[in-house]
């Protein structure tokens, strides 16, 4: 055999390996108990799918392929700042700074699809009609992904702060997008051998891919910061999809399957956490859902009922069942060991404890859960909504740390309500409900939440940080009391 052939058929079986593992990795990421490994699986797959892309340079046959490795030495020097910079940020991202990491790297995945479809185009690397439509399509939906993916994470990061909404935006970017889907065409047109053209072809591709970007910013600014978590999701998906549609055109099984796989799963999602919030996806992303509300509520009765840190923790801890509702306020304050401590407590007492979890909890799907993980809480202590919410009513107390609209009432009360109809998890028919919260601001939504006026409801305010540590003082000094 020949160094092409032998080169040739390595890669075929590490790109097929590869996307075993990939595939692999995750199904093992559905579950919580088997997460960590799946990462690790699907890791060694994109490694292993790297180094073979290597060998494309004994691959003399393929000389005027596009996928040919010309430049060993640059594509060296690509994996280690990448790298470095990938361990470096891993190390030393913050657990509330998930979101944004991921918002950040769903961007360069389809900003890595966008630049293989630019060297296809600029190359005239494309033959065919369908591999130049097919290259054209992943490109403009890897840009998308690319500038919208930016824009998503300056949100969450708090850059931009509020949704930049015009009279009329709706219809503008549905003909930005007919504009940016007619150069495509008029670019299939030119590419296929017609001698007349408005502008040379590296101008219309540039053209291309600068009208893609903007679609991107265009229809991520309108959206509000309560639907980030859905459209992380949707550009995961949509990233997914253009490097399986890349993969297509440079006939890479590994970039194709791992490609849809992603794609199918970020799709699935997006449509899981569209039903939570009771909404479809087009409802998210083309109305104004996650800015402020407009909504006038219906009067509440009652009034807020403050109470101390450590009364609250005791009463816990003669109770026989608790049920925990972590929010984002949880992972802001970095509590979640000091809370896993305070659980402990209980549990030795003999009190009953879950974790509740909303599909939606967080600024990212499966946040919370990843932030229990962390902590070391038992996989048998954490349920999601539906397989919890009818114990609330026999629950001696629900402890809502940090989380606001997943537990309003409103959901099931109000027609007029911005979250009307989402599944909420129903801390409110619980006997007594502790909430925790640094003040009296509101949700994403941008509404009273009505179940701290409840009767059987009162407000634990400051960080949940250091409320925990003040519950767990007062529990421990009942055993020092009992002790003496």
């Amino acid at each position: 055999m020949t160094m092409t052939s032998i080169a040739q058929l390595i890669i075929g079986v590490t790109d097929l390996g590869a996307a075993f593992l990939f595939m692999y990795g995750l199904k093992r990421m559905s579950s919580p108990v088997t997460a960590p490994s799946g990462i690790f699986v699907a890791g060694v797959g994109m490694l292993v799918a790297v180094l073979a892309s290597f060998l494309y340079v004994f691959d003399v046959a393929t000389a005027a392929k596009p996928h040919l490795m010309v430049n060993v030495g640059l594509g060296v020097f690509a994996l280690i700042v990448g790298g470095s910079i990938a361990w470096w940020a891993g190390k030393k991202v913050a657990m509330t700074a998930m979101p944004q990491m991921v918002a950040i790297y769903n961007g360069m995945g389809g900003g890595a699809a966008g630049a293989i479809a630019a060297v296809e185009l600029f190359g005239d690397k494309a033959p065919g009609t369908t591999q130049l439509v097919v290259t054209l399509l992943g490109a403009l939906i890897g840009s998308i992904s690319l500038s919208g993916s930016l824009i998503a994470w300056a949100k969450l990061e708090g850059v931009l702060k509020k949704p930049l909404r015009i009279r009329g935006q709706q219809y503008f970017n549905i003909l930005f997008l007919l504009g940016t889907l007619a150069v495509a065409g008029y670019l299939i047109y030119v590419l296929q051998g017609a001698s007349s053209q408005l502008l040379p072809t590296p101008q219309l591709i540039y053209v291309f891919f600068g009208c893609a970007l903007i679609y991107g910013i265009l229809m991520t600014l309108p959206i509000g910061g309560a639907d980030m978590p859905v459209v992380i999701s949707i550009y995961n998906a949509a990233t997914g999809l253009a490097v399986g549609l890349e993969g297509f055109v440079l006939a890479n099984p590994a970039l194709m399957i791992a490609g849809m796989v992603v794609g199918a799963a970020g799709t699935l999602l997006t449509l899981l956490m569209a039903k939570a919030m009771n909404r479809s996806v087009a409802n998210i992303l083309f109305t104004n859902f996650g800015g402020p509300s407009k909504h006038k509520p219906s009067h509440i009765k009652g009034s807020l009922k403050p109470t101390e840190a450590a009364d609250a923790g005791i009463f816990m801890r003669y109770a026989k069942s608790v049920i925990v509702v972590p929010g984002y306020g949880l992972a802001a304050a970095q509590a979640q060991q000091k809370l896993y401590e305070f659980v402990k407590l209980l549990l030795a007492a003999g009190v009953s404890v879950k974790f509740a979890i909303h599909p939606v909890a967080g600024r990212m799907p499966g946040q919370m859960d990843v932030l229990l993980a962390e902590a070391g809480v038992p996989y048998d202590l954490i349920f999601q909504l539906d397989d919890i919410n009818e114990e609330f009513k026999t629950t001696d107390v629900a402890l809502v740390i940090g989380a606001n609209d997943v537990v309003n009432p409103a959901a099931r009360t109000e027609k007029g309500s911005p979250i009307f109809g989402m599944p909420i998890l129903n801390a409110d028919q619980a006997k007594q409900v502790y909430v925790v919260k640094r003040g009296q601001g509101k949700g994403y939504a941008g509404i009273v939440n009505a179940l701290f006026y409840g009767d059987n409801c009162n407000m634990v305010y400051g960080d949940a940080a250091a409320v925990l540590t003040t519950m767990i003082e007062a529990v421990r000094g009942l055993g020092a009391k009992a002790a003496a």
